[in-house]
């Protein structure tokens, strides 16, 4: 398998409001930045379409060491929250639905046959590519091109049970 880091941020302006990720994928000599914004998201999200953002641009299945800031998104991963929500129908332990499900969906189909290492690196703390990717959010969200974040969006309506 070719091995692939990736580092992968998310953030959101009002956390809900306008937010972005920022990914870099890098193989070998070779280095691709993604960034993309919303106009009313939150942070989890896009910590979430950071990492599905630079999966799906891999072609075949890596080895890949994916970091990210996002305790939610590593523990996730690598603490069978992910497994456990699923087994249980995308009901957390505590019986409440899962939040962002569409977006763990998602990325649980992104995983695919990739071998992935989750890392968690501290924010905001000197990390170069960290840093890095944290800037791509702030560009993709001032570039002010932002998309509607659907999923989000049909989330509230659940939960102010409008529907089901």
């Amino acid at each position: 398998m070719k091995k692939v880091e990736i580092y992968t941020d998310g953030g959101a302006r009002g956390n809900p409001g306008p937010g972005g990720f920022g990914a870099i994928v890098i193989f070998g000599r070779h280095r691709k930045e993604l960034k993309g914004a919303f106009d009313h998201t939150t942070n989890n999200r896009m910590e979430l379409m950071a990492a599905i953002a630079a999966l799906g641009i891999l072609k075949e299945p890596c080895a890949i060491t994916l970091h990210s800031d996002s305790k939610y998104l590593v523990d996730a991963m690598t603490k069978g929250w992910l497994t456990g929500w699923k087994k249980r129908g995308w009901v957390k332990s505590d019986k409440k639905s899962v939040l962002n499900r569409d977006l763990w969906q998602q990325l649980d189909q992104a995983t695919g046959d990739h071998k992935i290492t989750w890392k968690w690196v501290k924010g905001h703390a000197g990390n170069e590519l960290n840093e890095r990717c944290d800037a791509l959010v702030h560009e993709a969200i001032d570039a002010g091109d932002l998309i509607e974040d659907s999923g989000y969006l049909d989330q509230q309506t659940r939960e102010r049970g409008l529907f089901e």
